[in-house]
């Protein structure tokens, strides 16, 4: 049978999607399809990631998520399905995650004052059990269920999770040598093992940045550090930081769009670099200083952020390197 093909601009539902209206006269069909709503650009798109798909292919992609993009249900939303995505092209994401906001929410319903100093918040042993649980229980749990509703398998984890995270306490330096910091910790050692039980496997883990000490105690610590400690320990081909900010500004506020470690360090020294951006910086520093191959510090404000910096050829933020 002959068929002639036929595009319309009639809505067309799944059901009639190909619907053959026969001709009584002739034993012939008319097949009507839909109009392509797909347009060269999006194909361009399409096609420029591919090459990207194929170099990222079964390699290990750390995410720190964080910032505005973890309140925000339509970033958040975007976030889940960008993660999917990567894990069906092949891909193995790896999130680690803060929550800086949402914990500052329950300790002021609670009466209780956040501190900060030197870009980190400072924990008391009153606030950690309550830190804890917002991180470990809440968000954690939020970000698993978002991917989970996305189609992809999320495993939430906590750095106490089969000693996943040894941690000690923060030893303050310079101005904040005599602050104490009290269970706000530092990365003392990470056991890639727990991580690496789910790699290759089709699970996402998505880790809360809480610690032990070899005494039992509890610590809380910045995401940053924690996210960079595992894209060290696990060499990650690419490690992804997301913020609410384009990216590193130089003096006059412009977007450096890459940079290597020697220039980062001087900019820290010139106080250009400071405050939040402190602790995002130093842990790209460790995990390029450790074989990571570039870190990228890119605006989790944007929709679908990670596909920008993965898949495009620009990209967005800023790119630190080794050299």
């Amino acid at each position: 049978m002959k068929k002639i093909y036929a595009v319309t601009d009639k809505e067309v539902t799944p059901n009639d999607f190909y619907k053959i209206k026969k001709n009584t006269k002739k034993d012939n069909s008319v097949v009507y399809r839909k109009k392509s709503s797909i347009t060269p650009n999006t194909a361009n798109i399409l096609t420029e990631a591919l090459p990207y798909i194929q170099q990222l292919s079964n390699k290990v992609i750390v995410i720190k998520f964080g910032g505005n993009a973890m309140i925000d249900g339509s970033l958040k939303n975007n976030f889940a399905r960008d993660i999917v995505l990567l894990k069906q092209v092949g891909l193995h994401p790896v999130i680690v995650h803060g929550g800086g906001p949402q914990i500052t929410t329950h300790l002021e319903k609670l009466g209780i004052k956040s501190k900060f100093a030197n870009g980190m918040r400072i924990t008391d042993p009153e606030s950690i059990h309550i830190i804890e649980m917002v991180l470990g229980g809440l968000v954690n749990k939020d970000i698993v269920n978002s991917i989970t509703s996305h189609g992809g398998k999320a495993v939430g984890l906590s750095g106490k999770d089969g000693g996943l995270i040894r941690a000690k306490k923060i030893i303050g330096e310079g101005e904040f040598k005599n602050i104490d910091f009290k269970n706000t910790g530092t990365v003392q050692s990470i056991d890639p093992e727990v991580v690496s039980l789910l790699d290759g496997s089709p699970f996402i883990p998505v880790i809360a940045p809480i610690g032990i000490g070899d005494d039992g105690t509890t610590y809380n610590i910045n995401a940053d550090l924690v996210a960079g400690k595992i894209a060290h320990i696990l060499q990650a081909n690419k490690y992804l930081i997301l913020t609410n900010t384009t990216g590193i500004l130089d003096g006059d506020k412009h977007l450096i769009k890459s940079i290597n470690a020697g220039k980062v360090k001087k900019l820290i020294n010139q106080g250009v670099i400071s405050k939040g951006m402190l602790p995002k910086v130093e842990s790209a520093l460790e995990a390029v200083s450790y074989g990571v191959e570039h870190v990228q510090i890119i605006d989790g404000t944007v929709d679908h952020a990670v596909l920008l910096e993965l898949f495009t050829d620009e990209g967005i933020g800023t790119m630190i390197r080794r050299l």
